[in-house]
């Protein structure tokens, strides 16, 4: 192992994907038990999503799913990747985590994200519109003075104020230069595309503010990792992910994952076929002497301080087994 991917701390994030045939209970129960299997492999964190009215996405609730994971583990760090501030009343946000880290002190992240909800449908039931995500930075310095007690309405958030959990800001688009005003560390994607990355990060550190929360830019890059036996059977991990982004662009909506074997046998139109191989690139799959290479050189390129994977798909043994094989990569 080099001492560049020695010198990096590796977390997951868990989008609590349903599978075809199973259940939304079953996506939820499945992300707290891959933590607690994470948390024996020595995986840095591990965090849930927040997705609305998403068919192939159980997860919808990322501070109650992460009270849960919290729950089932001892040591490993939990949070958000992330609450979508946009989606909520910061006060609110401020007590949930204050909440959760008032019950499990020192293992508490607080990822945030500038997102709102991914249809018109979706926004209205919400009560949100595509502008509020402008409005991101205003909430984040609101939610963050919540914690140090310097809101100006008088209100106090009970139990969040005094404590301290840390901020991530998830960085697409507008969130590098956010996060570096802000002096948070930042969450950027994806793998896939390298080059706008880069500029991302090059952007956030070039601006960055220290503040009360970080002295100095921590970058966390984010994507899929997939690491098996053979270069084909990582592959096969990236088809069940790969075809429900097609089927979502061709389709509207975001389906259930598929088992590889169906996928394979499908006839596609060409658009489908096209999103679907564009889907299976750019990601870092293969046996675990190729994928110890790519993460040097990703590592190499980026200088990040931590890497966020973000794996999905059909079977669940195998993917457990892509981490096994990743922890043995990252540990020696």
């Amino acid at each position: 192992m080099s001492s560049l991917i020695a010198a990096t701390r590796f977390s997951v994030l868990d989008r609590s994907r349903t599978r075809e045939g199973g259940t939304n209970a079953q996506a939820l129960r499945d992300t707290v038990r891959l933590a607690r299997e994470l948390e024996g492999l020595g995986y840095h964190r591990f965090w849930v999503s927040e997705h609305h009215g998403v068919p192939g996405v159980a997860g919808s609730a990322p501070t109650v799913l992460a009270a849960a994971v919290a729950s089932a583990t001892d040591t490993i760090r939990v949070g958000t990747g992330g609450v979508m501030l946009p989606n909520h009343q910061p006060l609110v946000v401020a007590e949930q985590f204050g909440v959760l880290e008032s019950l499990f002190p020192g293992r508490i992240d607080m990822g945030l994200g500038r997102s709102v909800g991914f249809t018109d449908g979706v926004r209205k039931a919400l009560g949100r519109g595509k502008d509020d995500a402008d409005d991101f930075a205003v909430q984040l310095q609101e939610l963050l003075g919540w914690f140090r007690g310097t809101s100006p309405t008088g209100v106090r958030a009970r139990p969040a104020e005094g404590l301290t959990v840390p901020p991530f800001v998830l960085a697409m688009g507008e969130g590098a230069g956010i996060a570096a005003r802000a002096g948070l560390p930042m969450v950027i994607g994806d793998l896939r595309n390298r080059d706008k990355m880069r500029r991302g990060i090059d952007h956030y550190r070039s601006h960055f503010r220290p503040s009360p929360w970080a002295a100095e830019p921590y970058v966390v890059i984010s994507g899929t990792v997939a690491v098996a036996a053979t270069p084909d059977e990582a592959r096969r991990l990236l088809i069940p992910e790969a075809w429900s982004m097609a089927y979502s662009r061709t389709h509207g909506t975001f389906p259930p994952l598929p088992p590889a074997d169906r996928v394979e046998d499908l006839t596609m139109t060409t658009k489908e076929r096209g999103f679907y191989e564009s889907g299976l690139t750019g990601h870092i799959a293969g046996t675990e002497e190729q994928v110890a290479h790519e993460l040097e050189t990703v590592l190499k390129e980026t200088g990040a301080e931590e890497i966020l994977v973000t794996t999905s798909t059909y079977d669940r043994e195998a993917l457990l087994d892509s981490y096994r094989r990743l922890a043995a990569i990252t540990s020696g």
